[in-house]
């Protein structure tokens, strides 16, 4: 049974949602260099040191569904059914984390991304943050650090596992610059998964 938040958690949810809607659309009206953080806070009526209880930084207003993205990009690989191989459920999340940042509306935030240095930095190592996590995830459950895995399916090298991590997190920045990008997110998967199989495995 799913346990439901309570009222302090809901009401902290709701403040950072208002934080980060109210930040979007000041970026949005008068362009992300002119907005300052005390203007978001005042506008958003709360007090700066509210803001930063729930965003470290400015860049951070920006890429408020970073923690969320990388909590969906581990549970693919810790949550997926037990029989259900690695690549097919991580290319599922990269296709579900494309739709989002390619849906209707989402264009004016990636252009004020990629015009601006800062965003580009925090992009970049936002991603490398995902990688990494998901590269643990895929290291603790193919076991190769513990020695377990199964005759069909041996432990990974730590190297392979972080390397998959990094591709599957390149295949969603590459695919969403696309024409198609669905169809990229299906063409890399399928390099990915060659990768995957053709690396080494420890026995």
């Amino acid at each position: 049974m799913t346990v439901q938040p309570g009222r302090r958690e809901r009401k902290k949810a709701a403040t950072r949602q208002k934080i980060a809607d109210t930040a979007a659309r000041l970026f949005q009206e008068h362009g992300y260099d002119a907005v300052g953080i005390r203007d978001v806070a005042a506008e958003a009526d709360v007090a700066v040191t509210t803001l930063f209880s729930h965003f470290a930084s400015k860049e951070a207003l920006v890429f408020e569904l970073d923690e969320d993205f990388e909590q969906r990009l581990v549970r693919a690989v810790t949550d997926r059914a037990p029989q259900e191989p690695l690549i097919p459920a991580l290319r599922r999340e990269i296709h579900a984390l494309v739709r989002h940042c390619t849906a209707d509306g989402a264009a004016p935030t990636w252009r004020m991304i990629d015009a601006s240095p800062a965003l580009r930095q925090y992009e970049a190592s936002m991603r490398l943050r995902h990688a990494e996590s998901l590269a643990k995830a895929i290291t603790a459950d193919f076991g190769s650090n513990s020695g377990s895995g199964s005759v069909s399916n041996p432990p990974r090298t730590t190297t392979t596992c972080r390397t998959i991590a990094r591709f599957a997190i390149d295949a969603f920045s590459l695919a969403r610059e696309e024409p198609d990008p669905q169809a990229a997110v299906d063409e890399i998967f399928v390099m990915i998964e060659a990768a995957w199989e053709a690396g080494p495995r420890r026995h």
